[in-house]
């Protein structure tokens, strides 16, 4: 009886603090899940229907349904019309499946509106393995659902502009191709070729031969500052300036007061007046390079202006290759530039190599240029080769110097010959 006494009130001092601790601990477990910003719902696997047990006050506020609202019930209440059916199977195969699963579905508030949902149900398993219930956590991210979607329209509209400048850009380079020769002139004994390899769809560079009447031939190479779209826009510009039609080019004067008589324009006088038609700004800070000259058939004499064009080699049977020294500053640069025309004999065997920068320019993988240097030996070791042929080798030589890299800047070049033959060229 005694050693009874003396147990009692041990024993039932050490169950009070056990049951009073974990009183507390669900008390505490409680307030957490009331103040937590989800909702959070507990639902029967083993009653039909998966019915809900327990919701916290976080369910409360994201939906609008009291707790008594919702107990016994199946949360698809929360759909709408807008809500996706196929994350729907996705969610109910899941629970047939006892899985856990996460998806995102347009819910709907006691009050109609819609919220974007992001639930998670977790499965609950008893000691011997089975599910007993499920564990759901509802988050609201309708601001970072509405983000995504606006994300997702901003991308397809960029999509769209870039798909729509992709087909601006191609006609754009189709335009300025059509510019280039499409056939070179053919007078026997002189010879005529041309390469191009812009480093960008559309270059600054551009270049042609045609015959201005039949007695002469005019022959160009210009090289726009800058590059892109600005730069090819100039360059197209130029080109429709620089054609063999009278009444819309450059290259012609009027005679007398006649609107419909002209006769060719001495390549100083052109150059000087595209100085004045595209004087420098400081906004597009553009201007270009350019070599224009004027062949005469009979004579072989090739009467041109370099301005600022330093790349114009002269090859002639028996001399070392030259550099035509450019005698002016490049167009559009200064106002009062003055433009003096030059006189080239050419005899049989002579060739004219015409480039912009882009070759010389070329820089290997220590910065070094290829160089005017590199450019008369290139033409030097390819004289004997056919015109085209020897363009064709001075530029892969410009390219293997800068290999692995491409070109930096656009690649032009123009070549003339005097042929040894009266065969057609």
């Amino acid at each position: 009886m005694s050693r009874a006494k003396s147990r009692g009130p041990e024993a039932a001092g050490a169950r009070r603090p056990r049951a009073k601790g974990f009183k507390t601990q669900l008390e505490l477990r409680d307030r957490a899940l009331s103040a937590t910003a989800e909702g959070v719902t507990i639902a029967d696997a083993r009653l039909h229907d998966n019915p809900i047990i327990y919701a916290n006050a976080g369910f409360q506020r994201l939906t609008g349904y009291s707790v008594e609202e919702v107990l016994g019930r199946n949360c698809r209440f929360l759909q709408g019309p807008d809500t996706d059916h196929d994350t729907l199977e996705r969610l109910r195969l899941a629970l047939h499946q006892k899985r856990a699963c996460t998806v995102q579905l347009l819910n709907y508030r006691k009050d109609g509106t819609s919220f974007w949902n992001r639930l998670s149900i977790t499965p609950v398993h008893d000691a011997s393995g089975n599910v007993t219930h499920f564990i759901g956590v509802q988050s609201d991210v309708t601001e970072q659902k509405v983000a995504e979607q606006a994300l997702l329209t901003a991308n397809r509209k960029l999509e769209a502009a870039g798909e729509r400048m992709k087909r601006d850009l191609d006609a754009a380079v189709a335009v300025q191709r059509a510019l280039l020769p499409e056939a070179l002139p053919r007078i026997r004994g002189i010879d005529f070729a041309w390469a191009f390899r812009p480093c960008q769809e559309l270059a600054g560079d551009t270049l042609n031969v045609f015959l201005l009447d039949d007695h002469r031939v005019a022959l160009y190479i210009l090289d726009v500052s800058g590059h892109g779209v600005a730069s090819a826009l100039l360059s197209v510009t130029l080109s429709r300036l620089l054609s063999p039609i009278p009444e819309h080019s450059v290259l012609y004067q009027p005679v007398g007061d006649s609107a419909r008589s002209y006769r060719v324009a001495p390549p100083g006088y052109v150059i000087a007046r595209l100085n004045q038609q595209f004087p420098f700004e400081p906004q597009t800070a553009q201007y270009f390079t350019m070599f224009y000259g004027v062949l005469e058939i009979k004579t072989r004499e090739l009467h041109y202006v370099s301005a600022g064009n330093v790349n114009s080699v002269y090859v002639s049977a028996g001399v070392p290759p030259r550099i035509l020294e450019a005698g002016s500053a490049p167009v559009g640069l200064f106002s009062t530039s003055s433009y003096e025309e030059q006189v080239l004999k050419m005899g049989p065997g002579d060739r004219l190599y015409l480039s912009t920068d882009g070759v010389i320019d070329a820089e290997n993988a220590a910065q070094q240029e290829f160089g005017v240097k590199r450019l008369i030996q290139a033409l030097d070791r390819s004289h004997r080769a056919p015109l085209s042929d020897s363009l064709t080798s001075v530029i892969a030589c410009a390219e293997q110097w800068c290999a692995p890299s491409a070109f930096a800047d656009d690649v032009s070049m123009l070549g003339l010959e005097i042929c040894n033959t009266n065969a057609h060229s």
